[in-house]
Parts: C-alpha cells; structure tokens; sequence
C-alpha cells in the first residue's frame, strides 16, 4: 500500500493524516499494525521450534575455546 492509500484508511478511521514517518504510525488498527502481527505470527510459527533445539555440544566447545585464547 502506497503512503497515499495509508492515508485515505487514516481518513476513513477518523484520524487525521501526518507526515510522520511510517514507524510513527504502527498503531493498533493501522496496516502497519497489521503487517507487523501476520509477520511476528508467521516467524514465530516458522521458527519457534528452531529457537527451543539446544546449542550442539561441538559449537559450545567451540565458543568455549574461543574465549580462553
């Protein structure tokens, strides 16, 4: 959606449209809002069970090593 569309969905909520920038204005009920929920869902889904796999023993080793030289 191009910053003019943004504006017209701002309009139709009943909220004036800024020239702040697009961070300013991810909001609760903003299409950015919205982008930003479906993308936190869809990594989450992908990557969760990823993120809980414990650290492999020969990469602990590894860091371990590391931080003594």
């Amino acid at each position: 959606m191009d910053e003019q569309a943004d504006k017209r969905v701002l309009a139709e909520e009943g909220e004036e449209p800024s020239d702040r920038p697009k961070e300013g204005r991810a909001r609760k009920g903003t299409p950015d809002a919205a982008f930003d929920l479906w993308l936190q869902r869809g990594l989450h889904a992908m990557y969760d069970d990823i993120a809980r796999e414990p650290i492999p023993e020969e990469l602990l080793r590894l860091i371990e090593q590391d931080r003594t030289k």
